[in-house]
């Protein structure tokens, strides 16, 4: 089993490779996230996942980023311009695995002439991992403390932090999904919906916060009641307005 801190040198390289997760993201609007702990007798696995919407993308998607000693279900050769190229990104991404899901349904929700607003006067519904939700009214929104940046016309990143709000466990990962390039052996030890982030953008990394020092110390013992974090948990969209500005 890797040490604590090997486990935080880790991940700290995956900051300096751009693979960690920045929830400022300037080209991202963040809408909701969770991070878990998995340990087996001779591995550890982290996973963290970001739902969002990346205008350059077009659709909201939810990203599952995997940290692990040794990974599972690998991407393929097949995703790569031959041989060479799959085996410089497994030299590469040695600890780290990412892939995006799609739980939204397109449909005439979002505008088709420009993807990061709501279709105008809108009053349909948006489907999520089969299960319908109605277009909410503007008042909703405020309810849940998203102020519109223009009350005349909605933008998709309102609309999912408000489904965000509404469907949590919908807009995140199953528990197949958030364990899908992890060794079987793996059982899940804790589950966060709120943490300590990094602020990647100020120079932070995981091995300077206490947060993440003792989840990798969970991650080395398996013990669950050495993660006792004093600071305030900080991964809630509000806490990150730089998300999405660019």
């Amino acid at each position: 089993m890797a040490t604590a801190s090997e486990i935080l040198r880790i991940l700290d390289s995956c900051c300096d490779a751009y693979t960690f997760p920045m929830l400022d993201n300037g080209y991202i609007y963040l809408a909701a996230t969770r991070l878990s702990l998995f340990r087996s007798q001779r591995d550890w696995g982290l996973v963290m996942e970001v739902f969002g919407f990346s205008p350059r993308a077009e659709f909201p998607d939810l990203t599952v980023y995997t940290y692990a000693g040794e990974l599972a279900a690998r991407r393929s050769a097949f995703e790569f311009r031959g041989l060479e190229g799959h085996r410089q990104y497994l030299h590469n991404h040695p600890h780290d695995e990412s892939r995006s899901l799609f739980d939204l349904e397109e449909g005439d929700w979002q505008d088709p002439d420009n993807c990061e607003l709501v279709t105008e006067d809108a009053h349909g519904a948006i489907v999520l991992r089969g299960r319908t939700y109605p277009l909410p009214p503007r008042s909703a929104y405020a309810r849940l403390g998203i102020e519109l940046v223009d009350p005349r016309r909605l933008h998709t990143f309102e609309l999912i932090r408000y489904l965000a709000a509404i469907a949590r466990d919908e807009v995140l990962a199953t528990p197949s999904e958030r364990r899908a390039n992890l060794a079987a052996d793996q059982d899940e030890l804790l589950v966060l919906d709120d943490w300590h982030h990094p602020d990647l953008a100020g120079d932070e990394r995981p091995s300077q916060l206490e947060s993440f020092q003792q989840l990798a110390l969970v991650l080395e013992t398996g013990d669950v009641s050495r993660y006792r974090p004093t600071a305030a948990g900080n991964t809630h969209w509000r806490n990150w307005p730089g998300g999405g500005s660019l």
